[in-house]
């Protein structure tokens, strides 16, 4: 459904892309990763053709948008990371306003304006004005809004951010009962939320396609062991945590409040040199645990070493 090849676009001496290929296979839905700045941004609007590419070759659902992207109005849904509206309307009048923009009939366009505010949530806000919407509230609307036309496509930039956790699980709930009708393209920075919904994982930085696989795949080609240690005192996990890094058979530490997660190269010594490093600093743990790995941990070790070449 979605076919790029040796995909560049250069802003003057800055190259945004630099070669990227990706395939996306109908019915799935696939997670857009990379570092900021890395070019997914630039990708989705040139998917969308909002933007040309400087060379390369794109197709979306069938339609090469160097000959007619006009066609791909009817075929493809896009939620930006921030939609824009017109204030004075109400979610009623825009989801019934683009219906007529895609030819809908006026009963057709009554029903599928009533089904999309239920799906999404909105249903008791179907009169009111978009001006006093929340952030999440706007979010959701446009997702709604890209499923007008029931398109065959569906690109989403940063569709969670805006939410609280019980909309993300709506949401997220929603784009997975999507498919098999509809294929579904997601960039996000909540890894949780990706490795969730997303059956296929890509993932990119400097304008290049580092690795492209199903998340399963992804995780047990990548997985390295994850230890996690929760102590008492996060100054003294902090000190604790940058001596650990500096060990050899430590391949990245992350730190989250009290939480510190270490990869390990060598589980053998992991196991040995943690708690003994632990005791030797006279830190009480909370937690110790040996974890699975997490696409956040496979997404840092991919692009920590693209990022040391």
């Amino acid at each position: 459904m979605i076919r790029v090849d040796d995909l560049h676009k250069h802003y003057g001496a800055v190259h945004a892309l630099d070669g990227l290929s990706l395939h996306v296979e109908p019915g799935v839905v696939f997670g857009f990763l990379g570092p900021n700045g890395a070019g997914k941004t630039t990708t989705l609007r040139i998917l969308t053709g909002l933007a040309r590419p400087t060379s390369g070759s794109v197709r979306v659902a069938g339609v090469d948008l160097a000959q007619d992207g006009r066609l791909l109005t009817k075929r493809l849904g896009f939620l930006p990371e921030e939609p824009a509206f017109y204030p004075w309307m109400t979610p009623s009048e825009l989801l019934d306003y683009l219906g007529r923009l895609h030819g809908m009939a006026p009963a057709e366009r009554r029903l599928r304006v009533k089904d999309l505010l239920e799906m999404v949530n909105l249903a008791s806000a179907g009169k009111r004005r978009i001006a006093g919407f929340s952030r999440g509230m706007r979010q959701r609307l446009g997702l709604a809004a890209a499923l007008v036309h029931q398109p065959e496509v569906l690109l989403l930039d940063e569709p969670l951010s805006a939410l609280d956790p019980a909309g993300r699980k709506e949401v997220l709930d929603l784009i997975g009962s999507l498919t098999p009708r509809c294929t579904v393209l997601m960039s996000s920075h909540i890894l949780a939320d990706m490795e969730r919904i997303c059956t296929v994982i890509g993932i990119i930085a400097h304008g290049r396609m580092l690795v492209q696989a199903p998340r399963q795949e992804l995780l047990e080609r990548y997985a390295q062991p994850v230890f996690v240690c929760t102590g008492e005192q996060v100054e003294a996990m902090e000190r604790w945590a940058k001596d650990i890094g500096k060990e050899a058979w430590v391949t990245a530490v992350q730190m989250e409040g009290n939480d510190v997660r270490i990869t390990a190269r060598d589980v053998g010594a992991a196991r040995r040199e943690i708690l003994r490093s632990i005791v030797a600093n006279g830190i009480t743990l909370q937690r110790y645990e040996e974890a699975q790995p997490s696409l956040e941990d496979v997404f840092l070790q991919i692009t920590g070493k693209e990022a040391a070449q």
